[in-house]
């Protein structure tokens, strides 16, 4: 059993000692994105640009690794206001089609950065 580290410059880079994804058995595992730009650092502006910036950067690692999100088989979304959930999900599901992984939701005290959402996955290698 040996792993694999994922990175790529197409997502923000780590702000603390971990990997973007990790490939293990099959499976690919990413570290909560932010909505970041990568280009600049900078948060988008609101939660739905967030979201959009979060899974945007899910998808550029899920690509290095040589997957893609429609393997995804599990996601986890981190919101720091639960009445943003509507607003996220017409952006997740802009992302992902039928059938659809399985998902979370938690409200969090508080996310990296002060961000307002967080998204992390599970997906399986092509």
């Amino acid at each position: 059993m040996s792993k694999h580290i994922i990175s790529t410059d197409k997502a923000p880079g780590a702000i603390g000692p971990y990997s973007q994804a990790v490939e293990i058995n099959g499976f690919v595992y990413t570290s909560g994105q932010l909505g970041l730009n990568p280009a600049t650092g900078e948060f988008g502006e609101g939660v739905q640009e967030q979201a959009k910036l979060s899974l945007s950067n899910v998808k550029e690692i899920l690509e290095a690794a040589g997957t893609s999100l429609e393997q995804v088989v599990k996601t986890t979304v981190f919101l720091k206001d639960m009445n943003d959930f509507a607003a996220v999900n017409e952006v997740y599901g802009s992302f992902f089609s039928e059938p659809y992984p399985a998902r979370s939701a938690v409200e969090v005290a508080r996310l990296p950065k002060d961000g307002l959402v967080e998204i992390e996955v599970i997906a399986v290698k092509k």
